[in-house]
């Protein structure tokens, strides 16, 4: 996949998604993101596909002794949506983008079977589940959250301490 020119203060890093089911190599998605004042950190400037865990306008910080390794620093409030579907379906991604875009959401990366978005926590759970599982029908797509629970299903939880803010 080729990535469009990259604009002043913007990077791509290397960031670890995964090990692959197949050979048991580790994974890496390269994610657009923008330098922080401190080194070493990073602003994600859209939601990876599948890098876990973080979203659009998160703050990492890159971690030198191991590649593709990193933790988030600070909370950018938005939830990551990823849609993944059997076949390409552009009606899904128009109608898809135009409700989101409604709600404040916009979208980070479109592919031929998959879809990410970003929006703000704020917009609620509840109203992001049901135009969610009002625009993908079971069978053509599914869609899951990229950085609301960890690896065993466990909710983050990390919006608790932005509404306590």
């Amino acid at each position: 996949m080729s990535h469009p020119p990259l604009a002043d203060k913007e990077t791509r890093l290397e960031l670890f998604a995964g090990i692959h089911p197949n050979n048991q190599k580790p994974v890496f998605e390269q994610c657009l993101a923008s330098p922080c004042e401190t080194e070493g950190q990073y602003r994600l400037l859209k939601s990876p596909l599948f890098v876990r865990g973080v979203a659009a306008l998160d703050t990492l910080e890159l971690n030198n002794e191991s590649r593709g390794r990193f933790k988030v620093v600070e909370r950018g409030g938005n939830l990551c949506l990823r849609v993944f579907m059997r076949e390409p379906n552009e009606a899904l991604e128009q109608q898809l983008t135009g409700e989101i875009e409604k709600l404040g959401g916009h979208l980070d990366i479109s592919s031929e079977r998959a879809l990410v978005y970003s929006i703000h926590f704020g917009v609620g759970f509840q109203a992001i589940e049901k135009l969610l599982d009002a625009n993908v029908k079971t069978g053509e797509a599914r869609w899951l959250y990229g950085n609301v629970y960890d690896d065993q299903g466990e909710p983050l939880n990390w919006w608790q301490d932005l509404l306590k803010a």
